[in-house]
C-alpha cells in the first residue's frame, strides 16, 4: 500500500502544470492529512469577513441614510444568521466538496445582498459601492483560498449578480457602469491567477512532503524487516540464539529494576536423532516448525519469547513468571506438543513425538549472572530426560539444591 502510494506521489509531481487535482489515491491522502486545518483557517477567514461586512453599516450611515433601516436588516438580520449557521456546520466537520461549496456559497449571498442595499438606494453616492464588490472576490479567492474550481464558479456568478444589479441602475452614468464591470472583472482575473498559484503551491509542498515522509516510513519498514530476519530462526520461525542473548540480559535488568521473577523453560524434542534418521531431514524440519508453533499457541504472546536455542532444543523466557505459572506453561506446551500426535516410530518407548521440558524461577541479583537461570533450567531438564523423558521439571528455587 505505501509502495504504491509512493509510486502515485511521484506520478503526481510530474503531473501537466494545469491539473490541480492529485491522482485519487494521493487526493484522498490530501484530504484526510489537509482537511482539519482547513477547515479552521476557513472559520477564522468567515468570521473576520463576516465582521467587516458588518461593519459597513458605517458605510450606509454616511452614503445612505434613508435606506440605513433596510440595510442593516439585510446585514445583521441576513448575512449574519446566515454566516453563523454556516461556520456552525463547517465547525461540526463536512466533507471536502460540502466544505468549499458551502463557504462558496456565503461569498454568492454576499455579493447578492450587497447588490441589493445598492440597488435600493437612490443615494448620489450609492454607485461608489460597486468599485467595493472586488472585495467579495479577493476574499474568497485569495483570503478564503477556495479550491480553484469553485472560486472560479464563485467568481462566475458574482459577476453574473454584479451585472444584473448594475446595468437596470438607473442612477449611474452608462460608462461608469461599463468601468465598473471592468474593474470587477480585472480584479476576478487577478485573484483567480493568485488562487491557483496559492492552491498550486501548497499541493506541490504537500506532495514533496508527503514523498519524503513515505520514503522515511519505506526505509524504516525496510529496517525493520532486516532486524527481523537477524533475529529469527528462518526454519521454524521463531526468535534465534543471537536474539536470547541480548533479551537475557534486558529481561535479568528489568526484573532486576522491577524486583519481579525471571523464569525459563528448556524444551528438548525427544530422540529427535532417531526422528531424522527414520523418516528423513526434511519431515525433520517439519516436525521442528509443528513443535514452534505449539510452544508459540501456550504462551503469552506479548510477553514470553520464544526461541529455538539449537537444533531440536527451545527455550521459552517467561517474564514475570511464578514457579507456578511457569510449570503451567511447560505442561500445555508438553501435553500439546504430545496431542499433536506426529508419528515417530524410531523409538521404542513411544509412538509419537514428545519433549522433556526443564524449568527454572529465579529473582535475579546482582550477585547473580543471568546465565544462571540457563543453568538451572538446563540442568532440569537433563532430570527430565534421566526419569524417562516427555516430562516437566521445576528446578528447585536457588537457594535449594538441585536434586542428583
Amino acid at each position: 500500500m505505501k509502495t504504491t502510494l509512493l509510486q502515485a506521489v511521484e506520478s503526481d509531481l510530474i503531473r501537466p502544470w494545469y491539473r490541480l487535482r492529485f491522482s485519487p489515491a494521493v487526493e484522498t491522502r490530501f484530504e484526510a492529512d489537509t482537511s482539519t486545518r482547513r477547515s479552521y483557517h476557513l472559520l477564522i477567514a468567515g468570521i473576520v469577513a463576516l465582521v467587516i461586512y458588518d461593519l459597513y453599516i458605517f458605510n450606509d450611515t454616511v452614503f445612505r441614510p434613508e435606506v440605513l433601516h433596510t440595510a442593516a436588516w439585510i446585514r445583521f438580520g441576513l448575512m449574519t444568521p446566515y454566516g453563523i449557521v454556516a461556520f456552525y456546520f463547517l465547525h461540526r466537520g463536512l466533507s471536502p466538496a460540502a466544505r468549499e461549496t458551502l463557504m462558496a456559497s456565503t461569498l454568492v449571498v454576499a455579493m447578492l445582498l450587497s447588490c441589493t442595499i445598492f440597488f435600493v438606494s437612490d443615494s448620489p453616492y450609492s454607485f461608489l459601492d460597486t468599485f467595493s464588490f472586488g472585495l467579495i472576490l479577493l476574499v474568497g479567492n485569495v483570503f478564503y483560498s477556495l479550491r480553484f474550481p469553485y472560486a472560479i464558479a464563485t467568481s462566475l456568478i458574482s459577476t453574473v449578480l454584479m451585472a444584473a444589479f448594475v446595468f437596470p441602475y438607473p442612477h449611474m452614468d452608462f460608462e461608469v457602469k461599463l468601468y465598473t464591470i471592468l474593474v470587477f472583472l480585472s480584479t476576478g482575473v487577478f485573484t483567480l491567477l493568485a488562487n491557483y498559484r496559492l492552491e498550486a503551491s501548497e499541493r506541490q509542498s504537500y506532495l514533496l512532503l508527503l514523498r519524503e515522509q513515505l520514503r522515511t516510513n519505506a526505509a524504516l519498514d525496510d529496517n525493520q524487516a532486516l532486524t527481523k530476519i537477524s533475529i529469527t530462526d528462518p526454519l521454524p520461525g521463531v526468535a534465534n540464539r543471537r536474539h536470547f542473548d541480548s533479551a537475557l540480559i534486558q529481561r535479568w535488568n528489568e526484573a532486576m529494576t522491577e524486583r519481579t521473577m525471571l523464569g525459563m523453560l528448556v524444551i528438548d524434542i525427544d530422540c529427535f536423532k532417531n526422528y531424522n534418521d527414520r523418516y528423513g531431514h526434511l519431515q525433520g524440519d517439519a516436525c521442528l516448525r509443528q513443535v514452534a508453533l505449539e510452544i508459540q499457541r501456550h504462551v503469552r504472546q506479548e510477553d514470553d519469547l520464544v526461541v529455538r536455542y539449537g537444533g531440536e532444543e527451545f527455550v521459552v523466557l517467561l517474564p514475570k513468571a511464578s514457579t507456578t505459572t511457569a510449570l503451567q506453561a511447560a505442561e500445555r506446551i508438553r501435553q500439546g506438543i504430545e496431542a499433536l500426535a506426529i508419528p515417530n516410530e524410531g523409538v521404542p518407548h513411544t509412538s509419537v513425538v514428545t519433549v522433556s521440558i526443564g524449568i527454572a524461577v529465579i529473582q535475579p541479583a546482582t550477585d547473580l549472572a543471568p546465565s544462571a537461570l540457563l543453568l538451572r533450567a538446563d540442568e532440569a531438564l537433563y532430570q527430565a530426560k534421566r526419569e524417562g523423558r516427555n516430562r516437566s521439571v521445576l528446578a528447585p528455587l536457588q537457594d535449594d539444591p538441585m536434586p542428583t
